[in-house]
């Protein structure tokens, strides 16, 4: 069989235990990185801790479960793949944090793997993505650590959730949420959907949404299903003052009804601020500006499925 072993590595101008405490919470992961669209915790004990982890590979989406050995006190986090994505045998690897003189940081991250089969091309295909998912962490990480120490990075990345009851069952508003290449019929905003899953719950969806103004914006997104109680999304292809656009619809039943909502998570585009609302636009703007947009389709989406549920339990 054969093992591939490479290395990649980054400098970072942020102190080593900021840089090992953004990697130790997965939590984070798909605002960090791009090519991670979700990740679920398990299962964790003492520094061990078993994670799925759903991100794209050389453009397709692929997920995989994972344990890992989180050591604070070296600065390392070591990492095992349990059930990897075809064509993949074996991977595993580690995040080696080193800390620099001042309060940079040199980041080297590990990997050796192996293809089912030995097939030559699989394993060139492996190392094609591991090299360009590895390339894209190490920026990732490095541009958020460091944007992490800025003054106005929290006026840049900001959250918000919008709720509603329904008196109705949550598996029927999942059901609407969830039949998203449905959603040209059913919702005003929607134009055109196309929704693949050739992985059985995780999900590309691609749609043309109409907005105030009568122009249509198209949008790529992944999304992960977990029934009937969530659905996680990542925006892949973002409007021009987004950088990120990450969310949930989350789904739970209580003694009056169910509760729906719709959470995202945006980090703003501080180069197009100008060019989109005007030279005068500030942050606080565009803050605005982006959370009326979402806010109103989510909350068009929302009382569409409570109308749908509803109607079910009618």
């Amino acid at each position: 069989m054969t093992t591939r072993e490479v290395e990649h590595e980054i400098t970072i101008g942020a102190p080593a235990a900021a840089v090992y405490q953004l990697l130790a919470d997965v939590t984070n992961w798909p605002r960090i990185f791009p090519p991670t669209i979700h990740v679920d915790r398990v299962e964790a004990e003492g520094d061990e801790e078993r994670i799925r982890i759903w991100a794209t590979a050389n453009g397709s989406p692929k997920n995989w479960t994972s344990r890992r050995t989180l050591d604070p006190a070296g600065l390392r986090i070591t990492f095992r793949q349990e059930v990897p994505a075809e064509p993949v045998k074996h991977m595993g690897g580690t995040w080696i944090i080193e800390p620099l003189g001042g309060s940079g940081a040199r980041v080297r991250l590990l990997h050796d793997f192996s293809a089912i089969g030995d097939d030559p091309h699989d394993l060139l295909w492996i190392e094609r993505a591991v090299d360009k998912n590895s390339t894209s962490e190490l920026a990732a990480l490095k541009a958020n650590v460091e944007a992490a120490h800025a003054a106005e990075t929290e006026e840049l990345t900001f959250s918000f959730t919008d709720t509603v009851r329904i008196s109705g069952s949550a598996k029927d508003a999942f059901d609407f949420i969830n039949e998203a290449h449905l959603w040209a019929e059913r919702l005003p905003h929607v134009a055109v959907v196309r929704l693949a899953e050739d992985t059985p719950g995780l999900q590309e969806l691609e749609m043309d949404t109409r907005a105030k103004d009568g122009s249509v914006h198209t949008t790529k997104s992944y999304r992960v299903v977990f029934p009937h109680h969530k659905i996680a999304y990542k925006q892949v292809t973002l409007p021009a003052l987004m950088t990120l656009h990450t969310g949930e619809w989350t789904f739970v039943e209580t003694d009056g009804g169910t509760d729906v909502s719709s959470q995202h998570t945006v980090t703003l585009n501080t180069d197009n601020i100008a060019r989109i609302l005007g030279p005068e636009a500030t942050v606080a703007d565009a803050r605005e500006y982006v959370h009326t947009a979402l806010s109103t389709n989510s909350c068009a989406t929302l009382a569409h499925a409570k109308a749908h549920a509803e109607s079910k339990a009618a």
